[in-house]
């Protein structure tokens, strides 16, 4: 584990936070950052559209795109910059005032250094800082393991083993569920690029014309973001220690919860968690909202 945290600090330098809180302050007015963030993401394709020497695979353009808004970081460019940017409102919870505020290193881990990143309205959902840097650069993972020839169930299981070890579990005590939404998310962002009706009814988002891609259609992020994106609404699998203080913490925002439920329970559960069946959860849904205060 202490190769782990040295790993983990070389490598964080920049980092605002492994993890994210959505536990705290749901009722809190937040502007949607939708059309922020699909800005954000549409100016990186035209930027690689206009190259010169536009990428002429889709492996190499795909790779432009994670390069342009992703990298080598351990915090992709487009969370540092979502989180620093003042153009996109935010939720009040910083890095060490979170639901994990006051636990042992012990239960929360590599969080207990780092603390959580910041939370946005995205259409109309609770999302993490972190979510965007698995849907680009997990994401991409899957795809190129897709354009060598693996299977759906093999490549979905690598996903779920980094989740288990070095992205997840063994270095924050916490096998997030919401994390492997967003990289399956990532991954079909990545085919629709290429693909018409991967998002059901939308043409691809490129097109090739005259030896070069084209903008067929803008990106947005509502095509992929749902509750299951929401750490509370789709709770994580955490190791005991962490998971017995979460619950504490949580019982604690009961009366919150109460006064305004909506705002804390998940209307399509059974639907979402149906549509991600093979990806690798790990159901924890007791510790669901609904669950821990007896809402009906």
């Amino acid at each position: 584990m202490f190769f782990v945290f040295l790993f983990a600090l070389f490598f964080s330098a920049d980092l605002l936070a492994y993890e994210s809180d959505q536990y705290r302050n749901r009722t809190q007015y937040v502007a949607d950052s939708l059309e922020v963030m699909d800005l954000e993401v549409n100016d990186a394709l035209r930027r690689i559209i206009k190259q010169k020497r536009q990428p002429g695979s889709r492996h190499a353009f795909s790779r432009a795109i994670w390069k342009e808004v992703g990298g080598w970081y351990w915090a992709d460019k487009i969370e540092r910059w979502a989180a620093r940017s003042p153009t996109g409102d935010k939720y009040d919870q910083t890095r060490h005032k979170s639901i994990y505020r006051s636990m042992p290193i012990w239960a929360t881990r590599v969080n207990f250094i780092f603390g959580v990143g910041r939370s946005f309205r995205l259409n109309d959902e609770m999302v993490g800082s972190d979510k965007f840097g698995h849907f680009f650069s997990q994401g991409f993972k899957y795809y190129k393991r897709e354009l060598r020839g693996e299977s759906r169930e093999r490549l979905l299981a690598k996903g779920a083993f980094a989740e288990r070890w070095i992205f997840g579990q063994l270095t924050t005590g916490v096998y997030s569920n919401a994390d492997l939404v967003a990289n399956y998310e990532g991954w079909r962002f990545y085919q629709s690029l290429f693909q018409d009706d991967v998002i059901p009814g939308k043409k691809s988002i490129l097109k090739r014309t005259e030896g070069r891609y084209v903008l067929q259609r803008p990106f947005t992020w509502a095509d992929h973001i749902n509750a299951y994106w929401d750490e509370a609404l789709n709770p994580s699998f955490n190791v005991k220690s962490l998971n017995w203080r979460l619950r504490q913490s949580i019982l604690k925002l009961c009366s919150e919860v109460k006064e305004a439920p909506e705002f804390y329970l998940v209307p399509d559960d059974g639907e979402l968690w149906a549509r991600y069946a093979d990806i690798g959860l790990k159901d924890n849904r007791s510790n669901q909202f609904v669950a821990i205060c007896g809402l009906n």
